[in-house]
């Protein structure tokens, strides 16, 4: 790598290089561990088979690897090591694995595990994901623990609860004349969408969720389970040549307007975002959207604050307000109107949720209790009725899918993603951007033409609907559910946010909210970096020139390998086209823009480029 690690990722760290195993048309890569983008023929059969420990917080152990041996054949791998995780309390859990593989197109990852002392989980076992490109909507083969045989398919649109229970296998088509069975032996299996959460996968796990968690594994008593893939078939190999083109650049069709984007602020960054004006003005957003949650301590000062803010940067505003719902619900959406008022703070639009339904209810969990949504909505229309009301999900469309709000109240719909809730690492993050267009699809098909709002999303988590808290990553390290993520100061983040509004750029979104000003959220750069603090990120750029093509007539715009560059196209009254380009590899990778009327450019890694 020659390009500055920190400019890229915020960080000097790197993730450690996969080893690349093979047996004739069988590849996978090795990580930690793990086995990463299985492939058969150059074909993804897997997107991953990694044996996971989770804590009770649904966080993910990275277990110390030791005595790792490698054998790489020509026609076999063999893989094996020993592992340790150290839980709380001084508990610790061992395992032992090996991994096989052969040219015949068997693939054999055994692991088992003995705790030292008891061992409190939320999960230990394998989980499988199947990807989603190309599989979506596909017939798959479903064994079950019985031994019924079903043939079903995968779903189209995202399922909200588990499609597949009491697993034992999956067969799917690879490519004509090629299948893939994966048999799953050890324990009872069963398979969520992860599209809920925006990863790019289908994930068969273990154990089942409706099984009271956490769980304790006693001392001293082994766990062992094995993962089997068997591919049959002959596959047909891309030519190498094909693989080396340029990726292409295609415009289409024009369709509906290029989204408002918007920026969030909270209570503790508002000052900042004050004394930082010309900055914001620079930036151009269209919404500022105020966090106001009185059961964090928000009150009237909070209030005050975005209402200096709003008078000094007078754009339209949307106050996100939780609702506790301990009360009255109209003595308390009453209440936030007076403190409005009394603060002198003008707002265009407001959205509510109540404050429960930040945290998830998984499958088998019983609902909490909270005030019925219509009645929130009509108390907050009563308080407010002269604004635009909306509401959703303050958390991410996993729980707007299992709890689905009722919207003839609303004016508009709303939630926000995360993609690092069940892995950090470079290419899930990035991988997550084809789950957006799933979300968007599963959205429209709940709601129809309802006006529809995303955000605010970044790679970092807000708030952790599935545990305690949020982590705390103070090392800028790469955590899942992390409150921060070291990405958002690199190139990393301003690639993945070009991306992001690329994917949900066809559906016609009032509003996408993709960052903050200041803070861990924000386009300027926080104290403790390697830059002055208040200086642009990489991000302020890609943010910036989105918000410029607001308004503009989205263009389709489709690249020949969309996992490595995703093009953003909109066309002004004029005629005027403006493109976005987003390379997501840490690779050069060559770019024909030749349908522009130019010729090829190369992009750096991770580097966003504007063509017009």
């Amino acid at each position: 790598m020659t390009t500055d690690a920190f400019l890229l990722y915020g960080t000097r760290a790197v993730e450690a290089e996969p080893v690349r195993l093979r047996a004739g048309t069988l590849s996978a890569d090795f990580v930690n561990g793990n086995l990463r983008s299985v492939r058969y023929g150059g074909i993804e059969v897997l997107r991953a088979i990694a044996y996971i420990v989770r804590d009770r917080d649904w966080g993910t152990y990275e277990p110390t690897l030791t005595d790792l041996v490698i054998d790489l054949g020509a026609d076999a791998f063999t893989v094996s090591y020993s592992a340790s995780c150290l839980g709380q309390g001084g508990s610790r859990l061992d395992f032992r694995a090996t991994i096989n593989g052969d040219a015949d197109g068997r693939l054999v990852f055994d692991a088992t595990a003995l705790p030292e002392s008891d061992f409190e989980t939320n999960r230990c076992g394998f989980c499988i994901l199947h990807p989603i490109a190309g599989l979506a909507g596909s017939p798959v083969t479903v064994e079950h623990t019985d031994g019924s045989v079903v043939a079903t398919r995968l779903p189209d649109l995202i399922d909200p609860w588990q499609p597949f229970k009491n697993l034992r296998s999956i067969t799917h088509q690879v490519q004509s004349g090629v299948t893939a069975e994966c048999r799953m032996e050890g324990d009872t299996f069963e398979m969520e969408d992860q599209r809920n959460w925006s990863d790019a996968s289908y994930k068969t796990y273990v154990r089942p969720l409706a099984l009271p968690w956490p769980y304790v594994l006693p001392a001293g008593r082994s766990l062992r389970q094995t993962i089997s893939l068997r591919i049959t078939g002959d596959a047909k190999v891309p030519a190498a040549a094909a693989i080396a083109e340029p990726v292409r650049v295609e415009l289409g069709e024009a369709g509906p307007k290029l989204p408002d984007i918007g920026v969030i602020i909270y209570p503790e960054d508002a000052d900042t975002a004050l004394a930082n004006l010309p900055i914001l003005a620079a930036l151009g957003p269209q919404q500022l959207i105020f966090h106001y949650d009185p059961t964090r301590g928000h009150g009237l000062d909070a209030l005050r604050s975005y209402a200096r803010l709003a008078v000094a940067y007078p754009i339209s505003t949307t106050l996100e307000c939780v609702v506790a719902g301990a009360s009255d619900l109209s003595v308390e959406l009453s209440g936030v109107a007076d403190r409005v008022r009394q603060a002198g703070l003008t707002l265009s639009a407001i959205a509510v949720s109540p404050s429960v339904d930040r945290q998830s209810t998984p499958p088998g969990s019983a609902w909490p209790e909270c005030p019925p949504l219509e009645e929130v909505y009509a108390a907050a229309r009563r308080a407010f009725p002269d604004l635009r009301l909306g509401g959703g999900m303050f958390s991410y469309f996993t729980e707007l899918n299992r709890k689905r709000v009722p919207p003839n109240q609303l004016d508009f719909v709303s939630h926000c993603t995360c993609p690092i809730v069940h892995a950090a690492d470079d290419l899930s993050v990035m991988q997550s951007l084809e789950a957006l267009p799933f979300i968007i699809a599963s959205v429209r098909a709940i709601f129809g033409t309802k006006p529809y709002r995303i955000g605010p999303s970044t790679i970092a988590m807000r708030q952790n609907p599935y545990g305690g808290a949020t982590k705390a990553n103070p090392g800028g390290q790469r955590i899942a559910m992390a409150d921060r993520d070291p990405r958002h100061a690199g190139l990393f983040s301003a690639a993945w946010t070009i991306g992001y509004a690329a994917r949900v750029a066809s559906v016609g979104l009032e509003q996408l909210t993709l960052s903050g000003l200041t803070g861990p959220f924000g386009v300027l750069a926080a104290s403790g970096e390697p830059v002055a603090e208040g200086t642009p990120r990489p991000i302020f750029h890609a943010i910036k020139g989105l918000c410029e093509m607001a308004g503009l007539a989205h263009l389709a715009a489709r690249t020949s390998d969309e996992t490595k560059v995703l093009a953003l196209a909109g066309r002004s009254a004029s005629g005027k086209t403006v493109l976005w380009l987003a390379n997501l590899t840490a690779d050069d990778v060559p770019v024909d823009i030749s349908a522009l009327g130019q010729g090829q450019l190369v992009m750096a890694p991770y580097a966003i480029s504007r063509i017009s």
